[in-house]
Order: structure tokens, then C-alpha cells, then sequence
């Protein structure tokens, strides 16, 4: 949970932080900003503001850390996911994990929305109704199309469109919903 989050969830603004935790205004508002990084702060700050929020310092130093792999990663990732774990398997452990919803938080929309079709595409192909719990987000799409790589190298080898005219033909519905073109799921080594 991001700080922003935190003080959403206390109810709480930026002057009532300062105030309450007796940071400096300025500096709570460049770490709420994002114009300073926290886990640059001194550890007095990280203290006093996590003391106030009423979170431990790593609960509030944790999003600083997460590192973001390339989306392609994230694909072939979640590809190999489904084929160890199996297609319910996979579906059950998605649920779960409520990694389609915190992608989301963290404004990783392609991630998001990558696994939230996913998601969908494997249950159709296993007759398993939908979680009605990522309808919100169903409504969602990205505002630039996503293709494959290996789609855009050919693309601009061949300097033409045909090749992503014809990768969004064959794309997986699922996937096309939200502007992220995806074809082959299952076939990874």
C-alpha cells in the first residue's frame, strides 16, 4: 500500500501527517508528492510517519522497493505460471493472490489487465464462470495497443502495418478487450 493509500485510508491530509507526526510540512508533502523518495528519509521521518499511520516501516518502505520487470517478462512469467500450475490451479491461486487488484493500485495497468485476461481467457476455456469481484476493471483498457515484440520487429523489418493488422486478427479476445494483443499463451518453453 502506498503512502498516499495509507492516508486515504486514515482519513488523514498531509497537514494532519506533519502535524500529527511533527514532520515538516514541506517534507511530508514532497514525500506524499513523490518529489522526495522515502527511503531516502532519514530514519526518524520513516519512523514518525509510519508511528502516525499506525503501519511498520517496512509495511511503508515496502512499495519503494518493488522493482518492475519489463512487460514481456511479465507476460512470459504469467504464461510459464499457467503451464506449472495448470489451468485451475492457476485460476484459484490468481483469486487469491489479488495481484490483478494491487497491479492496478500501483497503476501498473498493463500488468493488471494482462493478468485479468488471463484470468478470463483460461476460465473460458474451462467452462468456469467469471469472478464477477474484477468487473470494474473489465471496463478498463489501455489508450495505446500493446503488441508483441516479436509482431513489432517484424512490423518495422518489413516497414508496414500488415503484421499488426493481421496479429490483432488473430488476437485472443480476452487480451484485444483491453487493447493488449496476445495470440499464443500456451505455447512456452
Amino acid at each position: 500500500m502506498t503512502i498516499q493509500e495509507m492516508l486515504k485510508e486514515n482519513n488523514m491530509s498531509v497537514y494532519k501527517l506533519s502535524k500529527a507526526s511533527t514532520v515538516p510540512y514541506a517534507t511530508c508533502n514532497d514525500i506524499v508528492s513523490g518529489k522526495a523518495q522515502l527511503e531516502k528519509c532519514s530514519a526518524e521521518t520513516v519512523y514518525k510517519i509510519a508511528q502516525t499511520l499506525n503501519v511498520s516501516m517496512e509495511s511503508i518502505l515496502a512499495p519503494c522497493f518493488v522493482k518492475r520487470s519489463s512487460f514481456e517478462n511479465f507476460k512470459s512469467t504469467i504464461c510459464h505460471r499457467v503451464k506449472e500450475l495448470g489451468d485451475i490451479d492457476f485460476i484459484i491461486d490468481t483469486l487469491e493472490s489479488q495481484d490483478i487488484r494491487m497491479y492496478f493500485e500501483r497503476k501498473w495497468y498493463p500488468e493488471s489487465l494482462y493478468l485479468l485476461a488471463m484470468l478470463d481467457y483460461i476460465s473460458r476455456e474451462n467452462d468456469v464462470p467469471l469472478c464477477d469481484e474484477y468487473d470494474d476493471l473489465r471496463r478498463c483498457k489501455l489508450e495505446k495497443t500493446i503488441y508483441p515484440s516479436s509482431v513489432l520487429a517484424m512490423s518495422a523489418a518489413s516497414k508496414k502495418d500488415d503484421e499488426l493488422r493481421h496479429a490483432e486478427v488473430m488476437a485472443i479476445p480476452e487480451f484485444k478487450r483491453f487493447n493488449i494483443i496476445e495470440s499464443e499463451v500456451r505455447n512456452v518453453i
